[in-house]
Parts: structure tokens; sequence; C-alpha cells
């Protein structure tokens, strides 16, 4: 820190109880000034010499008969007023980055000024300033900082537009010219202190980020820091992501819990402004702050209850840059007046917001880039599987909350539906995960959360764990259970599948039900309702002996048409009395005999190989899992 002292003679300034200063002299006092409840004791030489203001105000005490002169008004109260005095008197005073404002705005009331006497405290103070603290990094935010209690003196003089000035221009500094112990905040390193074992007394060059400054400033008052803020951006030439880190910085200096989302509330009006003022420094470009800030920003707004205003543009921000969030950011608590205990309903909003963006926002590349013609959708498909996939597992989270009406899962759901998946399986753990935590919806509520899944688009490892899953119901089993069929007779170089019996075929998704193949009209009840186990363990072991004889047959057009018949003959015995009774199983069994011999005949292979691998099949999968 940078100081300037001032005159020669010692200190002569003594204390009589709690109020009362003189100057300890041979030559008695002959005027008293009182400075707010303070009285000084002090010469009318030294001090009118220097001092217009006191000149005009002493011939004003002397035409009134007045011994004593007020100064209620003076910035900086006694202390400011007794740096000038002592100055007066050529008694040494110290100035520094903390009370040179305080002196400098005192000496300004007093009319200090050269016209006075030539080498007056005020030109000794601008030089200080001028040619110390501006020029110094820390001392110039000091400075800043001091100013705030002296306004408007402060601002007519100038200082707080010299050291926002000051501070602006240091930001810009390279990084390359900059002491990484240039900051204030910043602790210094064992090589720097000398007690490193492994320094050798050559200081290395440390590596300085481009945002070196962001802490230091975080001291600022909201005000003043807002100032700085837009003075650096109206310089040009700052990097939207290091003005962005500046802010971020800022809302977890100032805003105690905020990484938390609770803000305490002693005093909401100034954290609102906080949060206003944050919101509206904020960089235009996108990326410039991560969404996580952003949706952490929301939240504090939300439960401080700012504006509208501030809350519709962090959204706007925020769904331009969903698909950077992650299902912990999103998880935001519901206001205390809900019995949910998410804010589904912010989540909404957002998706929707993000739905509604102009594809020509949504693109990533600059509008100038030759290969945007070539890639129009690419960001966009990128970005809406990103965002269905947190979505996904936001729903899972979320589900577990027992108030969450299955209305708000469903419309949430549904808005991410067309969005391009990879794969289905994080919609079936939501989906799994609330048919858990609800038990008691009813067959219409079970069948449209399951509408929201594409069976085909299940993983093995899914499809394993919905056909054992007994909170599905059966229409979704079946559906499991012949796609994950197909599936595997496409993969061991069956070709297409072959046409599907009738019973299959009304379950499938765009399929109307019943069939005029089916020997029973098979009702939605029927198909709605839940699975037992053994009816699942039935259907299992059926359709995967089924598979493992169309492999062993391969896939002719004889094993085909009998396979598709025995699988019909099971899904239609499954739906008229949803119990697999001992007469159907003995029927399936030898006609999985017969097929087995025709088999056998053609592959030179024994049935009791074939059962061999039957019995390994089915005990494989006959116990239960959930996703929970």
């Amino acid at each position: 820190m940078k100081f300037m002292k001032l005159g020669s003679k010692p200190d002569q300034f003594q204390t009589k109880g709690d109020n009362i200063r003189y100057v300890a002299t041979e030559l008695a006092t002959d005027m008293v000034i009182n400075v707010g409840d303070v009285k000084f004791y002090l010469h009318k030489f030294p001090l009118l010499s220097k001092s217009f203001r006191l000149q005009k105000l002493t011939a004003n005490t002397n035409e009134e008969n007045n011994d004593e002169i007020n100064i209620d008004d003076i910035p900086g109260g006694p202390a400011a007023f007794e740096i000038c005095a002592k100055f007066c008197y050529g008694m040494t005073v110290t100035l520094n980055a903390y009370n040179v404002v305080a002196a400098r705005c005192a000496a300004e009331y007093l009319e200090m000024y050269e016209t006075v006497e030539k080498g007056n405290i005020i030109y000794k103070l601008e030089v200080f300033l001028k040619s110390s603290i501006f020029r110094s990094w820390k001392d110039s935010i000091i400075v800043l900082q001091t100013t705030k209690a002296f306004l408007p003196w402060s601002e007519e003089l100038k200082i707080v537009s010299h050291c926002l000035d000051s501070v602006a221009s240091k930001a810009y500094i390279d990084t390359s010219k900059v002491d990484w112990s240039y900051t204030y905040n910043r602790k210094k390193l064992p090589s720097e202190n000398g007690s490193d074992p492994l320094w050798n007394g050559v200081q290395k060059q440390q590596y300085v980020p481009r945002d070196w400054w962001v802490e230091d400033l975080s001291e600022l008052h909201i005000d003043l820091y807002k100032r700085v803020i837009t003075t650096i951006k109206t310089k040009g030439g700052m990097s939207p992501e290091v003005i962005g880190e500046a802010l971020r910085a800022y809302a977890y200096r100032r805003l105690p819990g905020f990484s938390k989302g609770k803000i305490p509330g002693s005093d909401p009006v100034k954290y609102q402004y906080l949060v206003d003022m944050i919101t509206s420094l904020l960089p235009t470009e996108k990326h410039s702050v991560s969404c996580s800030f952003l949706i952490r920003l929301l939240q504090t707004s939300v439960s401080l209850e700012c504006g509208e205003t501030v809350q519709s543009e962090l959204k706007r921000r925020i769904s331009q840059q969903l698909d950077e969030a992650s299902v912990a950011d999103l998880l935001l608590r519901a206001p205390a007046n809900e019995t949910m205990t998410y804010d589904v309903d912010t989540v909404h909003e957002l998706v929707q917001q993000f739905m509604l963006q102009k594809r020509s926002g949504q693109s990533d590349f600059p509008e100038d880039n030759e290969y945007q013609e070539m890639y129009p959708a690419f960001a966009s498909d990128s970005s809406k599987v990103k965002v269905a996939r947190v979505i996904d597992g936001y729903l899972a989270e979320v589900s577990r909350d027992p108030n969450l009406p299955l209305a708000k899962f469903v419309n949430l759901a549904e808005m991410v539906s067309g969005f391009p998946r990879p794969s289905h399986d994080g919609i079936y753990r939501a989906i799994d995960m609330y048919l858990k935590e609800h038990p008691g919806i009813t067959k219409s509520e079970r069948k449209r959360i399951c509408k929201l899944m594409d069976c085909r688009k299940l993983s093995a490892e899914a499809c394993m764990h919905a056909v054992q899953n007994e909170r599905l119901p059966l229409r979704v089993v079946v559906q499991v259970l012949f796609f994950e069929q197909a599936r595997a007779t496409t993969s061991s170089g069956g070709g297409s599948t072959p046409d599907l019996a009738g019973t299959i075929k009304s379950l499938l998704p765009g399929e109307s039900h019943g069939s005029s193949r089916s020997a029973t009209t098979n009702t939605d009840e029927d198909w709605d309702a839940v699975p037992t186990a053994e009816e699942l363990k039935a259907l299992k072991g059926e359709l995967a002996t089924l598979r493992l004889r169309d492999k062993e047959a391969g896939c002719n057009d004889t094993n085909s048409i009998d396979i598709k018949m025995s699988v019909e003959k099971v899904i239609g015995g499954k739906a008229k009395g949803l119990i697999m009774s001992k007469k159907l199983f003995s029927k399936l069994w030898s006609n999985k005999d017969r097929l087995s011999e025709n088999s056998s005949s053609d592959t030179s292979e024994s049935p009791g190989s074939s059962n061999a691998g039957e019995s390994k099949s089915t005990p494989s999968r006959s116990r239960r899992h959930s996703l929970s």
C-alpha cells in the first residue's frame, strides 16, 4: 500500500475526556471549533493562513461576538478535520488509501486552495492520488470503496470517476505483465514467502488467468461494482466469459446462501436489488455464463420474489442453454406453500421456451459459416437429444415425490416425446419409479403413463428388466417380449420379421385391438391389468424357448409359421384367462416337442441338447427386479 507523510513537527494534539481535543503548546489557544460532538481548542494563525472558509467563519463570529465556530457538515467529521488541522500546524500526518479521500473532501470543504497559500494540502493530495493511488490496483479499489461515505463530495471532485477508469484500465492489462500477488485476495504461494522447501531462491513466473481481477472487485459495494463492470464493458475488448465469471464470483460473494438457493430474509430488498443488478449486467452473448449459474440465479430470484421482468429474462436465457443443464441443476425446490417437493412448473416452462426458439437461433454455426447449409439442423438435434436425456433423468428424480400429480409428469414427458432419443431407457426408468412411488393409480392412468415409452427403443438390459417388472401392464410386457424376440430374430440372420400373429399385432402401437384370427376378443381391461409373477414367468419362458427354437431351426419359412402360431397360442391363452393353465402348458410343450423333432432332424442335433438350452435360459430371467 502506498502512503505519504506531510509535515515534520511531532504530533502535539492531545485528548481530554471523550470530546475535547487541544494542542499542547505554551501559547494559549484563541479559537474554538465544534466539529460534530468534538470540541477543538486551536490557534487562529496557522489555520486561517491555509483555510479560506475558516477566514470567513471567523469574520462572522467576530461580528456576532461569538467565540466558537460550528462545523457540523464537514465530510469525514472530526477525524478528517484533525488531519487538515495538523497539516496547518506542520505536524506529521500519514496519508494512505484509507484516509486520503476523507482528507481531500475535508480540505475542499475548508477551501485550502493554492490561491490561499502555495503548497497547500489540496495540491499535495492531488499529486499523491495521481502519482501513487491511481497507479496501484489495490489502492484504487480501496479508495473506490471509501468514496461511498463521502458522496456527493467524492463524485464532484472526480475521485470516483478516476478510480473507475483506473480499475477498468488495469483489468485490461496484459496478463504477462501482471504479478499474481498483485491481487490482495489471493494468498501468497509458499515460493513467494520463501517457505517452500523446494524453492531455490529463483522467482518462477506464475501463470495468471484472464479473470485474475474478479475476486478483488467482489469486495465493492453493489452500486460501485455495477459502475466498474459497466466501465469495463464500455471500453470494449473484454471477453464475455470473463465478465460472466466476474458476475458469478460477485453473486457467490455477496449473496449468502446462494450456492444452496436459500437467501436469509434479513434484508430482502437489498438482495432483490443485487439479483436485479447482476441480471442486467449479464453479457448478451450465449454461453458467457453457465446454465447452472443462471438456474441458481433464477431460484434465488423466485425465493426473493423479484420482479417478473427479471425472472422472465433469466428463463429466456436458461432456455437457450438448456442442453447444458444437469438433473441436479433442475431440481428446484417448490415454494413453501406447495405440497410438492420440486418446482416442476418452472422446468415445464423452461422446456416450453426451449421448444419455441427459432431454428436459426438454435444453430451453433455463425451466419456466414459455409457449413451451416450443409448441416442446418445438426446443433438443434444434438441439443434436443441432451435435453431429452436430462428431462428423463429429472422425471426419474421427481417421481420419488408422492405428491407429484400424474398430469404434471405426463405433460412434461410429452413435451420432449418428439425429441430424438437413441434409447428410451431413461423414460422407462422414470415411469418405473413413478409406478413404484404411486401404487394407487388407476389402470387408465397406468396405461396413460406407459404410452410415453416406445418398447422398440429399449436396450436389452431394459427389456430384461421390463419383462420381469410386475408394475407394468400386461400389454406393455407382451410388447416388450415381442420386440425383443423380433430383434433377436433379425440379429440372428433371419431377415425381416414375418407377419405378426393377430393377437400380438393387436397389442402393438398403432394397431387396432382384436384380430380376425383370434379365437376370442380381448378387452382393454384384460391387457391393461398388472400381470402376476406366474404369468410373467410363463410368458417369458415360452417366448425365450421359441427364440431358441427359432435360432436352431435356421429361421426357415415352415418353422417361422409354427413359431408364430405357437406365440399366438401363448398370448391368446393369456388374454382369455390371464392365468396360464396346466392344460395350455401341456399343449404348448407338446407343440414344442414336435418342433424339436423337426429341427433335430434338420440340424442333426439331439432333443436333449435343445432341452438343456431351454432349462438354462428360463431360470436366468425368473427373478423380479426394480430400477429404484
